[in-house]
């Protein structure tokens, strides 16, 4: 057995990391970036961040003095800067050294902010599209300063050197990359061009992108933002914001939106979509940090409600996550997310104002996305509630009109409750509402805050029940054997029988039970079955007296007429279930087992009796 060094390596000595270059970058490649396409983002933001910090040692100097080159033949993709360059010290410290960036060196520390970059793991992106990494640099800190060589290899080796300043006579810093042949899809000429105006469209400095044809360089941003440009008017304003979404998104905006928060340099448009979207559907928003494309699918910039925009902003204080592909949750996010949120507020609100007919398209494609804002806001659901449409018995209507013609409103709490009663309850001269739908229930209640004279209340079986004309005595006494058998027939399902007469005459009965009523009756019944032990002890704690359906047969039918005259029991059994299967089908709601077959087997015992009777 050996022993170990205990000389060279003393217990409680310091040892340092040993970083597996390769196993890192296939970390990188997996879990921290989308795509390899961002090694090209990793080096037009190095330039940018290396731009800035020249711009603070020549202040004075003309707006485009310094600029970013991108060159790619096929062979190799070069990104040139006239930046603040490096030292070879500087080479030694943040090149050699995973995990730092020189943005992180002290003098620069103190305004990080004016960098895109937080993290100094970003050269190591281009190790996804290639296995050498050359840099060129000459610092524009000293006038004479030489240049600095260094190239990174990905088994984790590097090589410095110290050349003549004629090696690059201007300051700045230039990387070669010499692609591997599986990452043609990423270098090719045309497809780092489109990656260039992709990540870069908005970046302040001028960029150009050089194919090695020989042509002229392309402009990557040849304009500026749109919302950074003078229009002769605010119509051609509109319109140019309106052009750039469309081109932006693929779709022309219902609206356009300007966003401006100068606390945190933020500019940018919401394009309202044209066509509604479901719910809880949350679309990304294209978000650049300091005109760098930072994320597509920035969900987090707006609230969940606001899933009736699509928004593209620039912004100057947020702060990038590690991989710079999303936004870190922090105090300012959060503050820009109430401020855009406001902006769309406000935006609602100009609308309701001025221009009715925007307002009516906007609500007839995003009601939905109106109706959970005003659930939690009461300037929207002051302003907006009586233009919202809801399902009512006079057909879809705004409460504003529905509360005209009726002082009392009712409103169910399930689609299924409003369907059962809707005819009927028109017929009677109710006004009912559908609370069935998200939202609808809840604002449906809160109309008397806007109209006090009008009181709002939820539909209860007996308020309909109490709406329908009784029968006669004489007919009441004539049908009471069939009722008799109806109830007996229907008792498997806690259905009670009763005999009415109600509009449309065409309606043979009507079934009432609610969904809270099955669902009581449903526990009363697990309740029965689980005597003796601690659940049943349990639910008979919890158990009341369980609530019965109604079948109300409407005697102004002529159907029901000959039923109730029926006096052989089995086929008074059979038409009274055939009844109950009809009502419960134009309830719409779904059907249990049990009833699916009594509904068939009704079916088939009156088909057989028909055709005993004729022959």
């Amino acid at each position: 057995m050996t022993l170990p060094d205990t000389a060279a390596n003393p217990a409680g000595a310091d040892r340092t990391f040993q970083v597996d270059l390769r196993g890192l970058v296939d970390l990188l490649s997996h879990h921290l970036y989308s795509s390899p396409r961002v090694y090209l983002r990793e080096l037009m933001q190095n330039a940018v961040d290396a731009l800035t910090a020249r711009r603070r040692l020549e202040p004075a100097a003309p707006a485009d003095a310094f600029g970013i080159r991108l060159y790619a033949d096929g062979s190799v993709v070069r990104v040139e800067d006239d930046g603040v360059g490096l030292t070879e010290a500087d080479v030694h410290t943040f090149l050699a050294t995973i995990g730092r960036s020189s943005k992180r060196a002290e003098k620069i520390a103190e305004q990080r902010a004016d960098f895109i970059g937080q993290f100094g793991i970003g050269l190591l992106s281009c190790f996804l599209v290639a296995d050498e990494i050359h840099v060129l640099s000459r610092s524009a800190g000293t006038p004479d300063a030489p240049a600095v060589e260094w190239r990174g290899r990905g088994d984790g080796s590097y090589t410095v050197r110290t050349l003549p300043a004629s090696a690059r006579p201007r300051p700045g810093t230039t990387v070669t990359l010499t692609p591997r042949a599986d990452a043609g899809e990423w270098t090719r000429p045309a497809q780092v061009h489109a990656l260039a105006r992709h990540f870069g469209s908005l970046l302040r400095h001028p960029v150009t992108f050089d194919d090695g044809t020989g042509g002229p360089g392309a402009s990557v941003n040849p304009e500026p933002a749109p919302w950074a440009r003078t229009y002769p008017t605010p119509g051609a304003r509109s319109r140019a914001l309106a052009a750039y979404g469309a081109d932006v998104f693929g779709f022309t905006p219902l609206d356009t939106i300007e966003l401006d928060l100068p606390a945190v340099g933020l500019k940018g448009i919401a394009c309202v979509l044209p066509e509604a979207v479901p719910a809880g559907r949350r679309h990304g928003h294209r978000v650049h940090v300091k005109g760098m494309l930072l994320s597509e699918q920035a969900e987090e910039i707006l609230p969940e409600w606001a899933f009736f925009v699509r928004c593209v902003v620039d912004a100057e204080s947020l702060r990038p996550t590690a991989s710079r592909e999303s936004l870190y949750e922090d105090d300012t996010l959060a503050a820009v997310r109430d401020a855009l949120a406001e902006r769309l507020r406000a935006w609602i609100a100009r609308a309701a104002a001025s221009d009715p007919d925007l307002l009516a398209r906007f609500l007839q494609a995003h009601h939905l996305a109106v109706k959970s804002l005003a659930v939690h806001d009461d300037e929207i659901l002051r302003m907006l509630l009586p233009w919202l449409p809801f399902e009512t018995t006079d057909g879809h209507s705004t409460l504003d009109e529905f509360a005209r013609t009726h002082r009392t409103v009712l409103v169910t709490s399930s689609v299924e409750e409003f369907r059962q009663v809707a005819a009927i309850a028109s017929a009677a001269g109710l006004g009912v509402v559908n609370g069935g739908y998200t939202y609808d229930r809840e604002l449906v209640h809160r109309l008397p805050e806007i109209r006090p004279e009008v009181s709002v209340a939820d539909l209860d079986p007996a308020t309909l029940t109490a709406h329908l004309d009784p029968v006669d005595r004489e007919t009441e006494l004539a049908a009471t054997a069939y009722l008799a058998q109806a109830r007996d027939a229907l008792a498997v399902f806690d259905c009670d029988v009763a005999l009415r007469t109600f509009q449309p005459a065409s309606a043979p009965a009507l079934l009432v039970d609610s969904r809270e009523a099955r669902h009581e009756r449903t526990r009363s019944q697990l309740a029965r079955e689980q005597e003796g032990g601690l659940w049943g002890d349990i639910l008979g704690a919890l158990r009341q007296e369980a609530p019965r359906a109604q079948l109300i047969l409407n005697q102004l039918n002529p159907l029901v007429r000959t039923a109730v005259a029926i006096d052989e029991p089995e086929l008074a059994r059979t038409s009274a279930e055939a009844l109950y299967g009809q009502a419960a089908m134009l309830s719409r709601r779904p059907l249990r087992p049990a009833e699916s077959s009594l509904i068939n087997r009704s079916f088939l015992d009156l088909l057989a009796h028909a055709l005993r009777k004729d022959s």
